[in-house]
């Protein structure tokens, strides 16, 4: 019996895979392997000024300690000036083996929009440029909708994205000049899928999410790099911190924050995210995933579960 067209192209597919394939396999597991070397790291990152907002505590002084570690030029920046001092002495303090440089510490409050443009000056005048910005500073919230007051979600909006936002273009123009660099957006899995409860928060995420997301497109002929981390939770402050819908701090541990993933192991795929130039990263255990993938794909199962949640609430 002659076979057809068809079973011939298959049959020369399998063979390509049975041939190519494992050692196609194995060629790329190698090479993420040799990316994500130290050696590679330091090579990519030694002597890059990296800005770091929300660089007091969490992820964002895990961050400071894993690009200090790479030879990187860090600049600590938040509002809280005592706390990024604790952070920098104990960077001087870190024990690394290439030449490290003393990291600069800058005041910054992403609600001050006017006042950005003056903060970014102050860094370019001490270090001549930004390679990498990393917008990391950030607020969570919890209240519906309904008992939210609007100055909740309008300084979320701020903090999370606006702020971001007017930072990142007070950064471009020296990126665009120099034809060259790297930003960062640590979004949430909350920025792609919303709970009930989290309106302001996972609101603020989305709108980040959307301009890193067309940003990236218009600065791509600047060889810019832009990224986006989706981390799910993190063993931070940040539910202790969290704005309740009259404004007033949370102040609960949550327990899916306790449980969460560590900020150092944030710090690091971050690390790697920058060094192997990827667009995005969903950083989050196989359940959150599936909510994702549930979201798009059956959408009105994933809603029915939405409110079967928040009648928990």
């Amino acid at each position: 019996m002659t076979s057809s067209p068809e079973t011939k192209t298959m049959g020369a597919f399998i063979n390509f895979c049975t041939y190519f394939g494992l050692p196609i396999t194995f060629l790329v597991i190698v090479y993420r392997l040799l990316s994500d070397s130290k050696s590679n790291r330091i090579e990519k990152l030694k002597g890059k000024v990296v800005l770091i907002t929300g660089a007091s505590s969490g992820v964002g002084e895990a961050l400071a300690h894993a690009f200090y570690t790479y030879g990187c030029k860090v600049v600590l920046a938040a509002r809280r000036v005592n706390e990024l001092e604790r952070v920098k002495n104990d960077l001087l303090a870190k024990k690394v083996n290439i030449p490290a440089q003393e990291p600069i510490i800058v005041h910054l409050d992403l609600e001050q929009i006017s006042s950005l443009d003056d903060v970014v000056q102050k860094i370019h005048g001490q270090c001549g440029h930004i390679d990498i910005l990393i917008n990391n500073g950030g607020v969570s919230s919890r209240g519906r909708v309904l008992d939210t007051n609007m100055d909740v979600q309008t300084k979320l909006m701020f903090v999370n994205h606006l702020g971001p936002l007017a930072l990142t273009k007070s950064v471009l123009p020296k990126m665009v000049e120099r034809k060259v660099g790297h930003i960062v957006f640590v979004s949430s899995v909350q920025g792609r899928i919303a709970l009930p409860d989290r309106s302001a928060y996972s609101a603020s995420k989305h709108a980040s999410q959307a301009a890193a997301d067309s940003l990236r497109a218009e600065v791509a002929c600047h060889n810019i790099n832009v990224s986006v981390v989706s981390p799910g939770y993190i063993q931070t402050a940040l539910s202790l911190n969290a704005l309740t819908g009259t404004g007033n701090l949370h102040g609960v541990m949550d327990a899916t924050t306790a449980a969460g993933y560590k900020p150092e192991y944030v710090a690091d795929k971050i690390v790697n995210m920058v060094v192997s130039r990827q667009d995005e990263l969903v950083l989050a255990p196989l359940s959150n995933k599936c909510a994702l993938m549930l979201r798009y794909l059956a959408p009105s199962v994933y809603f029915w579960i939405m409110k079967k949640r928040a009648s928990k609430l």
